[in-house]
């Protein structure tokens, strides 16, 4: 039974500063690239049976400068639509809305096709996601290059956990992650590893 491998895109201007990135598709800063960049040991020598990407290009970047090769855009691995709270800040949220929490209170609706989402409709695209990758692990690993909120929201569906239990796992930018197996039950085996 194959790993699978979540990679956090490299760091962006907004991911910097702090700001929900869902929709606006930001480039990595230098220094996202830099991060890319170096994951590409973590990875080398794995065989993939399947490499997704978010179709976002902060993703695809990131495959790309990590070497992974073969990398297919699946649009279920989107990050976490946040509607108008799009390039706001939770420090600028909390203003407003001091108690606020976005795995227990999800986001308004946004501008014309960006309503929000909320933790359950996460995890349906999540469990959709998983259902893929378990076609495909018998025969190797897997790696998903995509966002903190999705990937966190993955790991708490692939643990048998609700969706908004992945608040537990925080997520960095140029990170590689591990979910594997013991005694046939989902475990976490690494994670944010740098290299």
């Amino acid at each position: 039974m194959g790993d699978l491998l979540l990679v956090r895109h490299g760091e962006t201007e907004w991911s910097r500063s702090g700001q929900h990135t869902s929709f606006t598709d930001l480039p990595l800063t230098a220094h996202g690239e830099e991060q890319a960049k170096s994951l590409a040991p973590l990875l080398s020598g794995r065989a993939f049976s399947l490499a997704l990407t978010s179709p976002l290009h902060r993703a695809v970047r990131t495959a790309e400068l990590a070497g992974i090769t073969g990398a297919v855009p699946d649009p279920d691995l989107h990050e976490w639509d946040y509607g108008a709270y799009e390039g706001v800040t939770t420090v600028e949220i909390h203003r407003t809305r001091p108690a606020w929490d976005l795995w227990t209170d999800g986001v308004p609706p946004g501008p014309d096709g960006h309503p929000g989402e909320s933790p359950e409709e996460i995890g349906r695209r999540a469990d959709r996601v998983l259902a893929r990758v378990d076609a495909v692990l018998a025969d190797g690993d897997a790696v998903l290059v995509a966002h903190a909120h999705f990937l966190r929201v993955l790991t708490a569906r692939r643990l048998g956990l609700p969706p908004a239990e992945g608040r537990l796992f925080q997520l960095a930018t140029g990170t590689v992650s591990r979910l594997s197996t013991e005694h046939g039950r989902p475990v976490i085996a690494e994670w944010n590893v740098r290299a």
